[in-house]
């Protein structure tokens, strides 16, 4: 790793988007919304842009892990595009949350952990945005918040369903109730964020958590995100069941035989992805 960001070094030809960056290298995608001139604001066709972008990362071969970021240094996701809802009516509104959240579900349903470094605002679908990865590392600068109440509406991209989860019934009203915006630390504090670091340090240790996850086996990465992320839709029961299935479904691949013999030999495993 010699820069901040990933070139392209695959033969497959460059998928080319008008409001987003993605380089690849070294197992590791970087996805970057770029709207700068207007926070990165999420309007249809950058929501539709995301959705595709994790759809092909999900199926390349060569990438583990993805890294989601913003483009500049003041914001990850200010939110949506506020002079694009203004005139929906509600079947409109209807369609535009169906499209936000069908997007993020191609995040938080895609198969390689998903990490955001969250560079400035993540407010309203920039925070939903963030909920939907797997892992959220945080500038010190970066402000997190769901201030849809201020514009008369709720937060539309399974902003309540997955507030909630992340950080408990009680506090993700507080936070949908006053529009109120918290900064990285306290976000921390509540779970909602993994690390909070200094902005010049973001992507590193972004990339940092990247490169050791990708070192694992892209095939266990899979059936553990599943254990967890379908565990925590059910009863425990039925989770630990689903779990069983895989720690099973885990005994029938190469990346065991060669974890466990490592292991035994007292060598670093060399994972195959099958």
């Amino acid at each position: 790793m010699t820069n901040d960001r990933y070139t392209e070094v695959t033969d497959k030809p460059r998928v080319e988007y008008k409001n987003l960056l993605v380089d690849s290298g070294d197992k590791i995608a970087i996805v970057t919304i770029n709207r700068p001139e207007v926070l990165n604001a999420l309007n249809q066709e950058t929501l539709r842009e995301i959705k595709q972008a994790f759809d092909n990362l999900a199926r390349d071969p060569q990438v583990k892990v993805i890294i989601l970021t913003g483009s500049g240094s003041k914001s990850f996701v200010a939110g949506a595009d506020i002079s694009f809802m203004q005139p929906l009516n509600a079947v409109q509104g209807f369609e535009f949350a169906r499209n936000g959240q069908e997007a993020f579900m191609s995040i938080e349903g895609c198969p390689k952990p998903v990490i955001a470094a969250v560079n400035g605002f993540a407010l309203g679908g920039g925070n939903e945005l963030a909920m939907a990865c797997d892992l959220r590392i945080a500038a010190e600068t970066a402000k997190f918040g769901q201030p849809e109440i201020n514009l008369g509406i709720i937060p539309g991209f399974a902003g309540t369903q997955r507030l909630s989860r992340l950080v408990g019934k009680t506090k993700a009203k507080e936070m949908i109730y006053t529009g109120e915006m918290i900064g990285a630390n306290e976000a921390y504090q509540l779970g909602l964020v993994n690390k909070v670091v200094s902005p010049a340090d973001l992507m590193t240790e972004a990339v940092k958590i990247a490169v050791k996850i990708a070192a694992k086996s892209s095939v266990t990465l899979k059936l553990a995100k599943s254990a967890i992320d379908i565990g925590l839709e059910t009863d425990f029961n039925t989770g630990s069941i689903h779990e069983a299935e895989l720690f099973g479904l885990c005994f029938a691949t190469e990346d065991q035989k060669e974890g466990m013999a490592a292991f035994l030999a007292k060598r670093q495993a060399e994972f195959n992805d099958r």
